[in-house]
């Protein structure tokens, strides 16, 4: 059979052969298969979009997702399961062009404000896309690293600075409590702020804070300065999206008020530690510049903090579109 697309604007309608393809690369489609398996419970409004290419031996090559989240829409996000070698543009022009023709074909030019997905993947869609809309591609908003940690990796002890003992500090870790939702929403909104463009309004942060808390999707590093002072989250540790043997890190923030104690780290090797009980892997992106990379790698997370190239760790670049031609989503 001839090379071709399909597509699915449920999750329950979406083929056999694209959930064993995420399935077999869970890691790399830690950001699209979570997703798909809580929107078979969405109703069948329009909001989702799913897009497969199959090559001609029928194999999943390529998935793009145009979906939308409780805070709005989300990029454009690409799934292949093409090693780095295979993607170059002589190999993957064609089947993105056929990508981009059907969501041309299915949403209008202004919903796809920004793609994500490998870095070689999103150069070449955001040119193909660009040519086919005649929006320019705009700024980029993400270059990270996505690694890995196992159980394997995983150290459950390093040089963490302990607590000052000149301080009187006492600690709690856990999942977040509805009691914690104001705490919680502060720092979700602080950390929108340093993820231009995607800033949170105080309302949508406590929107985000509400469904991370009812979900137990977040959880907290908890903190009071002796007997008088009030209890605060000095940080907090999100993992939203799962699936049978992964888990994703996706949001990591210490209060300003609270740095240089080691709570983000504590916190992260509290929750990996937690996770790796039931899970095979753990995922995250990280910034290429930043420092937190070093924090993750203390805890076993892989290829970081200048430890050298290893297989799975690799860049993933998200790239915008002309913000004055698109409507800007958010995620």
């Amino acid at each position: 059979m001839a090379p071709r697309v399909e597509t699915y604007t449920h999750a329950s309608d979406i083929s056999d052969a694209v959930i064993t393809a995420f399935e077999s690369n869970e890691g790399a489609a830690n950001i699209m298969y979570p997703f798909i398996l809580k929107a078979k419970d969405l109703p069948r409004d329009g909001a989702q979009l799913w897009i497969a290419y199959f090559e001609d031996d029928e194999q999943v090559a390529f998935v793009l997702s145009c979906t939308r989240g409780v805070l709005g829409n989300y990029p454009v996000f690409i799934f292949t399961t093409k090693p780095p070698a295979e993607r170059k543009p002589t190999r993957t022009t064609q089947p993105l062009e056929l990508l981009a023709q059907a969501l041309r074909a299915s949403v209008p030019p202004e919903r796809v404000f920004a793609v994500f997905s490998c870095e070689d993947i999103t150069r070449e869609f955001a040119r193909i896309w660009a040519d086919l809309t005649h929006i320019a591609i705009g700024s980029e908003y993400y270059r990270a690293t996505f690694s890995y940690c196992t159980a394997a990796t995983f150290t459950s002890s390093s040089a963490l600075r302990p607590l000052p003992e000149d301080r009187d500090l006492t600690i709690w870790l856990g999942p977040a409590k509805e009691s914690h939702t104001a705490k919680v929403a502060d720092l979700c909104q602080k950390f929108a702020a340093t993820s231009e463009p995607y800033v949170l309004t105080p309302e949508d942060a406590l929107l985000e804070a509400k469904t991370l808390i009812g979900k137990k999707e977040v959880w907290v590093h908890m903190i009071q300065e002796g007997d008088e002072g009030e209890a605060d989250v000095a940080s907090i540790v999100a993992v939203t999206r799962q699936s049978k043997r992964v888990a994703a890190i996706t949001k990591v923030f210490t209060n300003p008020r609270w740095r240089a104690l080691g709570c983000a780290e504590r916190l992260l090797r509290r929750v990996c530690r937690d996770l790796l009980v039931e899970k095979d892997r753990i995922v995250l992106y990280v910034g290429v510049e930043n420092n937190a990379a070093r924090v993750y790698h203390r805890v076993g997370f892989q290829g970081l903090a200048g430890s050298g190239e290893v297989e799975g760790v690799e860049t993933w670049l998200e790239l915008g579109f002309d913000r004055q031609s698109v409507e800007l989503g958010f995620w």
